[in-house]
């Protein structure tokens, strides 16, 4: 049903944009609810919604259960101009990764980021009871088998997996496992593990700390789409990136940070691994 979003929630500013829409930081008028609107315009075509809109919101509802994943209130429709816009409604978190990790980074705070909290935006943190939630599935997929030809444009490029920035079209949970891997790492050197500002570039600080891959490494790399002939490089000592980390957590970010896709730890053998004995899993 279509509303009038005024009468139903005051804006109260603009907190970002994500990838398909801006976000306001907005207030139910009804209860005093702090909450987040992502606002996506709508084509006006045959498809009616966007696919990714779309896919985001199933996703969402999918996953609903989860207390790591922000919790998707509402969706309403309004229009502006005759013009349709869709409103996804969210709870509020008033912090994200990024803005959490820079206290550590400067400031009367500074310093090592706690091994228990040991990335970025689109990641969300609940302050009060020191949970971090996933936002912003706008390029989010179900997982099906066998995998589907995808673009290469996913990911910030910080965080890109190698194999995507070779130009693979066909990839699986192996990308998410390198973007949790960068992450991990930033999170204890409080900046970047490798901050590129270009694909090749982002490539080439790959390569230097990781070595450059053969196919003996890697069967198949040379046939990817943008494999050049790079300078070889062999691989350096990883925990002198992360010198604050000890030797089990080492271990585990050189297993998120294979250039072999099909070599990377999975999310389940990831949480077994003896890095996180320490947690309580059963919350899992």
């Amino acid at each position: 049903m279509e509303i009038n979003i005024v009468d139903k929630y005051e804006k109260l500013e603009k907190v970002g944009e994500g990838t398909y829409g801006k976000v306001y930081k907005a207030q139910d008028k009804a209860t005093g609810q702090l909450v987040a609107l992502k606002k996506t315009r709508l084509e006006m075509d045959e498809e009616g919604i966007p696919p990714t809109a779309l896919r985001e919101i199933s996703l969402l509802n999918l996953l609903s259960h989860s207390i790591y994943v922000v919790r998707l209130l509402a969706v309403e429709q309004a229009a502006k101009n005759g013009k349709p816009i869709l409103y996804l409604v969210f709870e509020f978190l008033d912090t994200d990764l990024k803005k959490y990790l820079d206290v550590y980074r400067r400031g009367p705070n500074a310093g090592p980021l706690p091994t228990q909290l040991v990335k970025p935006q689109n990641l969300l943190v609940d302050k009060e009871k020191g949970i971090l939630k996933i936002a912003d599935l706008g390029l989010g997929r179900a997982f099906t088998v066998p995998m589907k030809s995808y673009t290469h444009e996913i990911v910030t490029l910080w965080y890109r997996a190698p194999e995507v920035l070779l130009g693979a079209t066909h990839y699986s949970t192996g990308v998410d496992m390198w973007s949790v891997g960068c992450i991990f790492a930033e999170m204890v050197r409080r900046q970047a593990l490798f901050p590129g500002d270009s694909e090749l570039q982002q490539l080439l600080h790959i390569f230097r700390l990781m070595g450059t891959p053969s196919e003996e490494q890697w069967p198949g790399v040379s046939g990817l789409r943008d494999w050049h002939e790079f300078p070889q490089w062999k691989p350096q000592s990883l925990a002198r990136a992360v010198p604050t980390l000890e030797p089990e957590g080492v271990d585990l970010l050189s297993k998120m940070l294979q250039l072999d896709p099909s070599n990377r730890i999975s999310a389940i053998a990831a949480m077994e691994h003896p890095y996180f004995d320490s947690l309580d899993k059963s919350q899992f």
